[in-house]
């Protein structure tokens, strides 16, 4: 099968997938049940590349399904976890609100369709390093390198930040120690650097054009749902995090400023 054929059975998949957990959604009244899936549909995703791919598993395809795995389900439990017992996430609660009756319908193309377009295009470099050159090179090794930190700084910030939360005393309070002490978002920075980790291995591969991935997660996590959408409610509910702000880089890991001293 080419390249095409592949990407396209796996965007069929998706569209099933979708297409049963909108209908779960519909059910349990609860639009934000994708988040869970975000991460596990890439997983899906390389999966299926795989089984359709004619180079056998080779050590890269091995590599990217082990990495995959392990992301997308770390994922995809800690969403679970972090929403249990909170009902609908606001922001699908509140597009609930403003669409009324029509919202059982327009939530399918809104909601579950476009996250699985996106999941499709992004997934590209998933496809490609396990269709093309299968012979392993040094770009694989620092792909995975680089993959290693993206993954400490995704799983040990959102570890701080959920037991940061589990303490009662720090209600109303900003985290700015361990990975928060050098950038606000070290999840969303974990998040892109792992996918541009993937991008590495497709490039190992040949497939320089699949660049376009890990630009639009970057983007997607910087401007759209990520850090943008985050922090225009967080300025708001903690008097603290102007400051934070000032002093903490908002994105890649940087030392903090120094406060500015008075004078009189």
């Amino acid at each position: 099968m080419s390249f095409l054929e592949i990407w396209g059975v796996g965007a069929f998949v998706i569209w099933v997938l979708m297409t049963l957990l909108w209908l779960l959604s519909l059910h349990l009244k609860d639009a934000s049940i994708v988040d869970i899936f975000w991460g596990l549909g890439f997983v899906i995703l390389a999966y299926t590349y795989n089984i359709f791919v004619e180079n056998g598993n080779n050590t890269r395809q091995l590599l990217l399904l082990v990495i995959v795995t392990l992301w997308g389900i770390r994922l995809g439990a800690y969403i679970f976890w972090r929403n249990r017992g909170h009902g609908e996430d606001y922001r699908y609660a509140k597009w609930r609100e403003n669409n009324g009756k029509r919202w059982w319908w327009q939530s399918y193309f809104q909601v579950f369709i476009l996250q699985g377009v996106l999941m499709v295009i992004i997934s590209a470099p998933l496809l490609a390093a396990q269709y093309y050159d299968p012979s392993i090179n040094i770009l694989d090794g620092i792909a995975i390198i680089l993959w290693l930190i993206g993954f400490a700084f995704e799983a040990g910030g959102d570890l701080q930040l959920a037991r940061f939360k589990a303490n009662p005393a720090n209600k109303g309070k900003v985290l700015d120690k361990g990975f928060w002490r050098y950038t606000r978002h070290p999840n969303y920075f974990g998040d892109a650097t792992q996918w541009w980790a993937y991008y590495l291995l497709a490039l190992a591969s040949g497939a320089w054009w699949t660049i376009f991935s890990p630009i639009l997660m970057t983007l997607f996590l910087l401007r759209v749902s990520g850090v943008a959408l985050l922090e225009k409610s967080l300025v708001k509910t903690k008097p603290q995090y102007a400051d934070y702000i000032e002093r903490t880089s908002a994105f890649f890991p940087l030392p903090p400023k120094k406060k500015n001293k008075k004078t009189s």
